[in-house]
C-alpha cells in the first residue's frame, strides 16, 4: 500500500501512532428555513460523502484555472469548457466538467491557517486551532464533522454512523464527544479479491448461536478495537462500549451486506475503476445506501511542492473519473437528492510556480487564501459557480466564505443545528460552530 507524505514528513500511517461572508436578502431567509429544517429533524435521512484530498489540492489545476494570467501562474494545464455555459475547469477534470450540471463549485473559501496541521483542523471541524501548531501536527481541539454527525444521528442497523476509508484524517476525531464517535476505519483494500473488513465477522473459533452469551465470547469481543482507541487526542474507549458495538456490528445483516462489494455487478465495479480509490468510492456508496450518515474518503498525496503537472495527469485524472462516477451513480439510483458529496482539502496552492528548496521540478506551496470546494447533492443547486478569486488566483474576493460557513452548511443539510451548544468533558459550554451562517448559494 502506498504511503503518502506531506511536506512535514508525516505519512498517514503516522496518524495510527499518535494517540466570511455575510448573508443578505433571500440568503438570510434561506438560512432561517434551513435551520428550521434541521431543528424539526425532517432531514435526518440525509448522508454525506466527504472526499478529503489530503495535502491541499491546487485550485489552478482543478476548478479555478487562470488562462489569462502570466505563464508562471497559469502553468501547463489548459482550461476546458464544462457542461455549464461560461464555467471552465482545468483539463485534468474532464469527467467532472462533463457533469458540471449536477454540481456546484465554490471558489471563494479562505482562511488564515497556512500549514497542514492547522488547515486540516479548521476545514474538518469549522474551528481554528486554539494555539499555534506545527505543520506536521495531528491536533484535535474540536470534534470533526463526522464525529458530530455520529453524536447527533447515532447508529442504524448495527452500522457505525461514521466511517473513514482507508484511514482517519489527522483532525477527523471526536475530541470531547468521546471515543465512541471516532470513525470506524476500513483499512483493507476493496480492490483486493480477498477483501474483508476486520471485526465485522464472528471469530471462526466461536459459534454465534452457542457462544454469544458466554464469557469466552465476551473476552474475545473485549479485544475488538475500533480505530478510535488510537485516535490522537481521544479518550480511551470503555470496554462496555467496545463490546456492545462489536456485537452489533458482527450480528447485523445490514452491516454484512454493506461490505459485500463483490456482489456488485462487474459493469458497476468497472465503471468506478478497478483500482483502490475507485473501489473505495463504490464502498462509500454502498455504506450510505445502507444508511450510514457520514463517510470520509481519505485520499493522500496532494501536497504538490514539485512535479505538479505530471502528478495531476495521473492522480488528478483518476480522482476526476472516480468522483464523477460516484456522483452519476448516486444520481442514477435516486440517492443524490439525499447524499451530499464534498471534494476538498485543507487549502489551495500558491499562484506563482517555483522550484522550492530541496526540489528539482516546479510546484506550488501552501496557500489558504483561495480554496475551491466541490459540492453536489442533498439539495445543492446544480450547474453553478459561487464566488471568485482575483484574476491571478491570489485571494477569494467575491462572496467570500470561511470554514465555519462551510461546516454550518454541511450540518444544516444533515439535519443538525449549527447553533447548538455542546459541553466538554469538564462541563464547559462550546458552540458547535462559532458562525452558524451557511453558504447561502448552496442551501
Amino acid at each position: 500500500m502506498t504511503v503518502y507524505q506531506n511536506c512535514d514528513g508525516f505519512g498517514r500511517r503516522d496518524c495510527l501512532k499518535l494517540g466570511l461572508g455575510a448573508l443578505l436578502g433571500g440568503g438570510f431567509v434561506n438560512s432561517l428555513r434551513a435551520r428550521g429544517h434541521a431543528q424539526d429533524g425532517s432531514a435526518r435521512k440525509t448522508s454525506c460523502i466527504l472526499v478529503w484530498l489530503d495535502g491541499g489540492p491546487s485550485h489552478f489545476e482543478t476548478f479555478d484555472p487562470k488562462p489569462d494570467a502570466p505563464a508562471e501562474i497559469r502553468g501547463d494545464c489548459q482550461p476546458i469548457s464544462t457542461k455549464t455555459p461560461g464555467l471552465y475547469f482545468s483539463e485534468n477534470m474532464t469527467k467532472l466538467a462533463a457533469i458540471s450540471d449536477k454540481l456546484t463549485i465554490v471558489r471563494s473559501i479562505r482562511h488564515d491557517q497556512n500549514n497542514h496541521g492547522a488547515g486540516n483542523h479548521y476545514m474538518m471541524t469549522g474551528a481554528p486551532t486554539r494555539i499555534p501548531v506545527s505543520c506536521g501536527a495531528y491536533v484535535s481541539f474540536h470534534p470533526s464533522m463526522g464525529s458530530v454527525v455520529s453524536f447527533e444521528r447515532g447508529a442504524k442497523d448495527g452500522l457505525p454512523p461514521y466511517f473513514s476509508i482507508p484511514d482517519m484524517a489527522r483532525s477527523g476525531g471526536p475530541n470531547f464527544l468521546g471515543a465512541r464517535h471516532a470513525p470506524f476505519v476500513v483499512s483493507d483494500d476493496p480492490n483486493n479479491k480477498a477483501f474483508i473488513v476486520r471485526d465485522v465477522t464472528v471469530p471462526k473459533e466461536l459459534d454465534e448461536g452457542r457462544e454469544l452469551g458466554r464469557r469466552n465470547m465476551r473476552l474475545k469481543l473485549d479485544q475488538f478495537q475500533r480505530f478510535h482507541d488510537r485516535a490522537a487526542g481521544d479518550p480511551v474507549a470503555g470496554a462496555d462500549e467496545n463490546y456492545q458495538q462489536a456485537v452489533s456490528l458482527m450480528t447485523s445483516p445490514a452491516a454484512q451486506r454493506a461490505f459485500e462489494i463483490h456482489r456488485e455487478p462487474d459493469a458497476v465495479r468497472d465503471a468506478y475503476g478497478r483500482n483502490t480509490f475507485g473501489q473505495q468510492a463504490l464502498l462509500a456508496r454502498r455504506l450510505v445506501e445502507a444508511g450510514v450518515p457520514f463517510v470520509t474518503l481519505h485520499s493522500g498525496g496532494w501536497d504538490h511542492h514539485s512535479d505538479i503537472f505530471n502528478a495531476f495527469k495521473k492522480k488528478g485524472k483518476n480522482t476526476d473519473a472516480v468522483v464523477a462516477r460516484l456522483i452519476e451513480d448516486l444520481d442514477e439510483r435516486g440517492l443524490l437528492d439525499t447524499t451530499l458529496v464534498i471534494v476538498m482539502g485543507e487549502f489551495g496552492r500558491t499562484p506563482k510556480l517555483s522550484t522550492l528548496p530541496g526540489q528539482t521540478t516546479v510546484g506550488r506551496d501552501h496557500w489558504s487564501s483561495a480554496i475551491s470546494v466541490l459540492f453536489a447533492g442533498c439539495g445543492t443547486p446544480r450547474g453553478q459557480v459561487v464566488g471568485a478569486t482575483d484574476r491571478h488566483g491570489y485571494s477569494a474576493v467575491e462572496k467570500v466564505y470561511a470554514p465555519e460557513n462551510l461546516v454550518s452548511s454541511v450540518y444544516l443539510k444533515l439535519g443538525i443545528n449549527p447553533d447548538k451548544i455542546l459541553y466538554t468533558g469538564a462541563g464547559r459550554p462550546t458552540h458547535l460552530v462559532s458562525d452558524s451562517r451557511p453558504i447561502a448559494e448552496i442551501m
